[in-house]
């Protein structure tokens, strides 16, 4: 009888925080080995994640451990550099190979090729598995090889590619590895303490796989109803609230593909609401193509063109905004909600972005840094390509003489003023006529709705005309150039 141990096979989690539908997991289950589960918090690797992020990161990690402790196996979570540490591990344990799923970005490529040469030095194998992504990049690109810079060409070519896979199913039980020392989660601090300001995305959010999966179901028997003619509605809740799930790994794309294609399926009648959904989709798989092709996507312009562009510095009007206090109250109730939250409505997303980048003509990166600190789903891809777009400089860019006007925005997408309402309770006495632009209510209107300008709420920052204007003059330095 052969009593030699069972040989050990690592799978090295990153953006996968979930245990169906994960190729590596599903490797080196099938290979009958011993798996052992591993975390590596490597913040020198790849851009360290903002407050909100790691915040989500803490709730992740504990959900998939409790995840893989029913399953019998344990997560080991170890901190710094990712390669060494798992290679390392990889040789005290005698490991005969490690799995981790693809992440189509040069930071993650060239750390996943420093430990396959790694491993490759130990005689230990190596298997990146797909599973971030419906398309590899390299399924869509141009005649000459090159990334499509235009989304619709982008997303035809990637329906085009038909179905993605069928998702793995979560593998019920496995062959655990002897335990080994972890890293205790709380000594990471990566949530905050002193002051503890997540009270209200506790209130808000449950990470984890069983999470994502509900909202899905949730929004698929739901706010999917309308959601191609109504998603724009700030009043109204058509949102899937999947974005940070995605952004984790809790959900992949693909499962999110069919369990959203089934439902079309089954309701005919959901098949254009669903079709605009997974657009939705497409776009952060468009943003995730983007990034492959240009790593410094969040600190370069795409467009060179910007790189003469006339940006002000004024660090009074970013704290405003930042703050939520720019006296223009879709636009402060945008920020604020973004505060208390950790996300943003996509609408005022691009409301409040507008407004950094042309009303006040600050730099758009300052923007994508406090989105990126702030967002529970600041995805690498999305985020820098969002506000690009926005400021005109990135691809299939916004017009540079399509300057937001908050007062339209908010009287057309809220019109009766409940979302400011909500996140902006100061002015909630307003009428419905005022709510967007409290500045042209008379001293009474003011008086009787408990409102002083300048005091508990601001003045207009700037007039949106002059702004546009500004604006315009700004932008055209470009065209000129």
């Amino acid at each position: 009888m052969d009593n030699s141990p069972a040989p050990i096979s690592i799978v090295w989690f990153r953006d996968d925080l979930r245990v169906s539908d994960h190729p590596a997991l599903s490797h080196a289950v099938r290979s009958g080995a011993a798996v052992l589960c591993l975390y590596v918090l490597d913040e020198a690797s790849a851009r360290p994640l903002g407050g909100a992020s790691r915040w989500w990161l803490a709730q992740s990690l504990r959900s998939l451990a409790a995840d893989l402790a029913a399953r019998g196996a344990a997560l080991v979570l170890r901190r710094g550099p990712a390669a060494g540490i798992v290679a390392e591990i990889a040789r005290e344990v005698g490991a005969g190979s490690v799995s981790w799923n693809d992440i189509a970005n040069a930071p993650a490529r060239a750390l996943a090729d420093d430990l396959t040469s790694r491993l490759g030095e130990l005689g230990i194998a190596a298997q990146c598995c797909p599973g971030d992504l419906l398309a590899a990049p390299s399924t869509v690109r141009t005649a000459e090889g090159r990334g499509l810079r235009v989304f619709t060409p982008f997303w035809k070519r990637v329906r085009a590619l038909g179905d993605p896979p069928l998702p793995l199913p979560a593998p019920s039980a496995f062959a655990a590895a002897p335990r080994i020392a972890s890293d205790k989660l709380e000594d990471w601090a990566l949530e905050p303490t002193q002051p503890d300001w997540a009270g209200s995305l506790r209130a808000d959010w449950q990470p984890g796989e069983a999470s994502a999966q509900r909202s899905l179901q949730h929004f698929l028997h739901g706010a999917i109803d309308g959601y191609a003619t109504e998603r724009d509605r700030l009043d109204r809740l058509a949102a899937s609230r999947l974005s940070p799930h995605l952004r984790f790994g809790e959900i992949s794309p693909r499962q999110v593909w069919h369990t959203a294609r089934f439902a079309a399926a089954e309701r005919p009648a959901l098949a254009a609401d669903v079709d605009k959904f997974l657009s939705e989709l497409g776009w952060r798989e468009f943003c995730r193509h983007l990034l492959f092709d240009h790593p410094d996507l969040a600190t370069r312009n795409l467009q060179p063109a910007f790189d003469r562009f006339p940006w002000r510095s004024d660090p009074v009007a970013l704290s405003a905004w930042q703050q939520g206090r720019t006296g223009y109250p879709v636009v402060d109730a945008g920020m604020r909600q973004l505060w208390r939250t950790g996300v943003m409505h996509n609408r005022v997303r691009m409301v409040a972005a507008s407004f950094l980048v042309k009303h006040l003509l600050l730099d758009w990166r300052c923007g994508e840094a406090w989105f990126w600190d702030t967002l529970v789903d600041a995805d690498p891809g999305s985020n820098p390509a969002n506000w690009q777009w926005v400021a005109g400089c990135g691809a299939d860019a916004a017009p540079y003489f399509r300057v937001f006007n908050p007062i339209l925005q908010g009287e057309k997408f809220d019109p009766d003023g409940d979302y400011v309402r909500r996140f902006i309770p100061e002015i909630a006495g307003l009428s419905t006529k005022l709510i967007h632009q409290p500045w042209t209510a008379t001293p009474l209107e003011l008086a009787a709705a408990g409102v002083t300008l300048g005091d508990s709420y601001p003045h207009p920052m700037v007039d949106h005309r002059v702004a546009r204007q500004r604006a315009l003059a700004a932008y055209a330095t470009v065209r000129n150039n």
